[in-house]
């Protein structure tokens, strides 16, 4: 029976436990043999990410009990942190690296007395020796991958090469065991693909100030018998032109997803040839092969064995499909998942993603591509509560200054028994995703749940500058950061209060790292939003554009905001930490301890000029938390926080909430 209450007050069966207890997804799926392996959240854990085996026929398990955590730290945000090989009579051998000291282990699970031996030693300088994007060869006795290097102290003093790690632990405790496979001359690179025959290798290389979106290139080396590189040559790809993966076909054709049309497409070109003569569009559309290298290794696609490619592709939302390079045509998958994340595996005619939908979480997916059934195996959807708490989104593009496009998400509150009273409009949070470089997925996401169920609507915006709608999109935001985000984010509330969707009086607006950023930087330049929430920001970008970051993004500023050097009074103008005199707005801000790529000092800069001035905040910290909430603990806390802010603020009233003690 249909109640009426005010919007925020609404009861609700998600509460932040239970979102918190299913955040996260599967990441980094392949194959050992005919068996598919990923890695799984454990948020209860600690936060770890588990290591999961799928057995024919089986459900999957983890392989390792805790604390054994499967991620790895090269450029901060990880990347390919496991790989292993069949082999015949023997069980599944599996390279894996752990997060609480970075170093390999390899593990033989079927063997008896089966445990963890490290491959790699401990290194006492800087942050250590790391691994990342591994490729385990088991005739040759090594494992490949990418090696990051401190050699001092600062988060910019490292190197990188690709290294091949030998599999009998001579180098657990030598350095000098582990091979370099290339030199140091460029600052980052992915993992070497290592042709059908052996004989060539690939990767991907690019240097500051570029970051992978903007320009990158693909380097070929011959592969000498003795496993040797020769001198790499560069095979494709430049300053103005994103490469983001490369890998060989089964006929020994380079692969690769360029956006050199504006579009990332995919390409195919002989390996001994010039790909900028030789190189075919399979596919050429105006839409998405590849999306922006966040991490060491993201696959968009994966080719099969009769020569056809297991491709993600879209405008936005990415989707799977089965492009065949004969025709050009692509064939999606069926099924409910319209939002498939950037990682791929084949084996034969099997393909494992993992995808999810505005009605399901992600879930590890198998496609056949000869049949063209799929089905899940592995980290399976299950209705926590009745779905008919779920929020009903809407997609929805918005008109921007200068009639720019403005893609964006709208979650209405939604009830199944619960109506507000009529001529109420509902408090909206506008959700800024992090990046800026990166997008919000349409997926149901229970922590955007735990608010419309209670009456509060949400909406994410997909401000320029973020992927999926081809280059010119991202290059919006080319030295206009901190402003075409900003005005993007304050163009959709405006037009949402405006056309009666949203209460123009209770407007908030939240998100984290680049997004904590937008939060910060719209609370002291616009007066749409009645207080924010600010997650692990960035908040001053002279400090932050000076050393006070990780390798990574330590120049990513030079293209968001402009050369340092050249234009410093842009950096001051921009930041929040230079105008909290101008924020008068409640706010809450959530920070990791231990998070190196925003660190807290950040926050303590801003507070301290903020001190005095009599705005209602709070200042949330946590222990053991990085850049990213990742433990129950801590994400059930921001969530209640968030949700008594805007309580507080909006005049709210929902039921068995924790007060957030504001000071000023």
């Amino acid at each position: 029976m249909m109640r009426t209450l005010p919007y925020g007050s609404w009861p609700s069966p998600i509460d932040a436990r239970l979102a918190a207890a299913h955040d996260g997804r599967p990441e980094y799926v392949g194959f050992i043999g005919g068996e598919a392996w990923w890695t799984e959240p454990r948020p209860a854990e600690a936060g770890r990410r588990a290591l999961v085996r799928r057995r024919p026929d089986t459900p999957g398990s983890p392989v390792l009990p805790p604390p054994w955590n499967a991620r790895s730290r090269v450029i901060e945000y990880g990347g390919g942190p496991w790989a292993g090989a069949e082999r015949p009579g023997a069980g599944p051998l599996v390279v894996f690296c752990d997060f609480a000291d970075q170093r390999l282990y390899v593990y033989e699970p079927d063997a008896q007395d089966a445990r963890p031996r490290p491959l790699t030693p401990l290194s006492p300088v800087g942050g250590g020796l790391r691994w990342a994007d591994l490729t385990v060869h088991p005739d040759r006795g090594e494992v490949w991958c990418v090696l990051e290097e401190f050699t001092g102290e600062d988060p910019t003093d490292l190197r990188r090469v690709l290294a091949a790690v030998p599999l009998d632990g001579s180098a657990a405790k030598d350095r000098g065991a582990v091979r370099e496979l290339t030199d140091d001359r460029h600052r980052f690179v992915t993992g070497a693909r290592l042709s059908p025959d052996g004989r060539h290798a690939a990767w991907l290389v690019w240097d500051h100030p570029l970051m992978p979106w903007d320009g990158t290139r693909i380097m070929l080396a011959e592969v000498r018998e003795d496993g040797t590189f020769a001198p790499p040559v560069e095979f494709a790809g430049g300053p103005e032109e994103s490469i983001a993966q490369v890998e060989w076909d089964h006929a020994g054709h380079l692969l690769f997803a360029s956006d050199r049309t504006g579009w990332w497409n995919l390409y195919r070109a002989p390996a001994g040839e010039r790909p900028d003569a030789e190189a075919t569009a399979l596919c050429p559309r105006d839409e998405e092969f590849a999306g922006p290298l966040w991490r060491i290794v993201l696959r968009w696609f994966a080719p099969l064995a009769d020569g056809r490619i297991a491709v993600l592709h879209g405008r936005g939302a990415p989707v799977l499909g089965i492009l065949d390079p004969a025709t050009g045509e692509v064939t999606d998958a069926a099924g409910p998942w319209t939002e498939w994340a950037p990682t791929l595996a084949a084996h034969g005619t099997r393909v494992v993603g993992v995808a999810a939908g505005p009605r399901s979480g992600y879930e590890v997916v198998e496609l056949d591509a000869a049949t063209g059934e799929t089905r899940v195996i592995g980290s399976a959807h299950h209705d926590p509560v009745d779905p008919a708490y779920y929020p009903e989104p809407r997609i929805r593009t918005f008109t921007g200054p200068d009639g720019r496009d403005i893609h964006a998400h709208v979650y209405p509150p939604h009830h199944p028994d619960r109506t507000a009273p009529d001529g109420e409009l509902p408090p909206y949070a506008v959700w800024v995703h992090g990046g800026p470089t990166s997008r919000a997925p349409l997926v149901l996401d229970l922590e955007i749940a735990y608010f419309t169920s209670r009456g509060i609507g949400v909406v994410e915006v997909n401000h320029g500058g973020s992927a999926g709608h081809g280059r010119a999109y991202r290059n919006r935001l080319r030295e206009q950061w901190g402003v075409v985000d900003v005005e993007d984010c304050a163009a959709v509330a405006r037009a949402l209060a405006e056309e009666g969707t949203a209460d123009p009086a209770r407007i908030a607006i939240r998100g984290g790292s680049a997004g904590g950023w937008t939060t910060a930087a719209s609370l002291a330049t616009t007066d749409v939003y009645a207080c924010g929430t600010i997650i692990y920001p960035i908040l001053d970008l002279t400090a932050w554009g000076s050393g006070e970051t990780h390798d990574f993004e330590s120049q990513y500023l030079e293209s968001l905001v402009g050369p340092l050097a050249e234009v410093p009074g842009r950096y001051r103008e921009r930041s929040p930490s230079e105008h909290a005199d101008r924020i008068t707005a409640p706010f809450l801000l959530l920070q990791g301890l231990d998070d190196v790529i925003c660190p807290p000092a950040q926050c303590e800069r801003f507070l301290a000029k903020l001190k005095g001035r009599g705005v209602p905040h709070a200042y949330l910290t946590f222990e053991g938390e990085g850049h990213g909430f990742r433990r129950a603990d801590t994400m059930i806390r921001a969530l209640e926080a968030e949700l008594s802010l805007y309580a507080h603020v909006f005049g709210l009233r929902p039921p068995g909430l924790p007060t957030l003690e504001l000071t000023t």
